[in-house]
C-alpha cells in the first residue's frame, strides 16, 4: 500500500507544471474533446507507467537497500531539478491527423517516456519491490494532475501560476531527495 500512495503523490506533484500538462493544455484546447484527451492519457500514462515499475522491479533483486534508497534520492533530486528548469509547451503533434485520442496517445506517450515522473516510479517500485502498486498508483497520480488541464484547457494556465506550482513542487522534491540521501547514509 506503500508503493501505491507514495507513486501516487510523487506523480501527481511532479506532473504540475511539466510539459505532459503543458501538452496536455494545448490539445485539449486544439481538438476541444476532453474525454478523448484524458482517456489517452490514462493509456500512455499507464503504458509509461508499467515499463518503469517492471524496470524498477528487476533492480530491486539485484541492488541492495541502501543502494536502492540512494536511487529514490536521486530519483527525487533529479525531479526537483527538472521542476526548477522552465518548461515550454511541446510543439508536439500539430500536424498528425489522426484525431483527439491517437494524438494525445503518442504524443503523451513520447514526452513522458524518460521524464522524470517515469524516473520516480522505477525508483520507488524499486524501493518498495511493488511493480504493480507503484504503476498503478503512478497512472492515478498523472491522470488525476493532467485532468483539470484536459478538462480546462487554457483556461488552466491562465487560472493557476504553473510555474510557480512547478517550482515550488521541484524546491520540495530536492528537500525530501537530499533528506532520502541523509538518510541512506546515515547521516541523520
Amino acid at each position: 500500500m506503500d508503493a501505491l500512495l507514495t507513486t501516487l503523490v510523487a506523480a501527481f506533484l511532479a506532473e504540475w507544471g511539466d510539459k505532459t500538462q503543458l501538452l496536455v493544455i494545448a490539445l485539449a484546447a486544439r481538438f476541444q474533446r476532453p474525454a478523448a484527451v484524458l482517456a489517452a492519457v490514462a493509456v500512455a500514462a499507464l503504458a509509461n507507467s508499467a515499463i518503469a515499475a517492471i524496470g524498477g522491479s528487476l533492480l530491486s533483486s539485484i541492488v541492495t537497500l541502501r543502494a536502492l534508497s540512494l536511487l529514490v534520492a536521486l530519483a527525487l533530486i533529479f525531479a526537483g531539478v527538472a521542476g526548477l528548469i522552465r518548461d515550454r509547451t511541446p510543439d508536439m503533434g500539430r500536424t498528425w491527423r489522426v484525431g483527439a485520442f491517437l494524438t494525445t496517445l503518442g504524443c503523451f506517450f513520447l514526452l513522458e517516456f524518460g521524464d522524470k515522473t517515469q524516473f520516480v516510479t522505477a525508483a520507488l517500485s524499486a524501493q518498495f519491490n511493488a511493480p504493480a502498486l507503484a504503476a498503478a498508483g503512478a497512472t492515478v497520480g498523472i491522470v488525476v494532475a493532467n485532468a483539470p488541464a484536459a478538462l480546462l484547457g487554457e483556461g488552466l494556465a491562465k487560472a493557476l501560476p504553473l510555474r510557480g506550482i512547478r517550482l515550488g513542487v521541484g524546491i520540495l522534491f530536492l528537500i525530501v531527495g537530499l533528506l532520502v540521501a541523509l538518510s541512506a547514509w546515515r547521516l541523520i
